[in-house]
């Protein structure tokens, strides 16, 4: 049957198959232990809320994706860039992202009956978390087959 351990477990499976990701969390993202260094880059999973139609589950889902921007203590010399990897950081998770949705709309998300109903939406973040992290909050409806009946 498809529901809340299934869909968690298979995007925690496709997420972590990324080698830009080191662990994959899900819940409450104020009960990771974000000052664990080992942890990261690190995607974290939350279902936001569920709408259950006869035919199908919409799972509203927040996917955060991070990492640690170390800051160089050598002199600015590109101030585009600046003296840190927070640019690398921000592209590499919103790859993540992207190639998680990519699975959804004709991957092996998709083979399973696990389809995007409206285009995910990425917002960046900076400096959001106490230890410098950055990344993208990717947010998306994600439909599954109801299987539920009441016989």
């Amino acid at each position: 049957m498809v529901g809340f351990y299934s869909v968690t477990e298979v995007l925690k499976n496709e997420l972590i198959s990324s080698p830009f990701v080191n662990t994959v969390t899900e819940g409450s993202i104020f009960e990771v232990d974000l000052n664990k260094q080992t942890i990261f880059p690190l995607s974290h999973i939350m279902v936001n809320n569920v709408t259950v139609d006869q035919t199908v589950l919409r799972f509203n889902i927040s996917v955060i994706a991070m990492d640690i921007v170390d800051i160089s203590k050598s002199e600015t010399t590109d101030v585009f860039r600046g003296n840190d990897n927070e640019q690398d950081v921000l592209n590499t998770q919103l790859a993540v992202l992207q190639r998680l949705a990519a699975s959804m709309y004709n991957g092996a998300l998709s083979d399973l009956g696990y389809e995007i109903e409206t285009s995910p939406s990425c917002e960046p973040f900076t400096e959001r978390f106490e230890n410098l992290l950055a990344g993208w909050t990717m947010t998306f409806d994600l439909v599954v087959p109801n299987e539920m009946s009441i016989c």
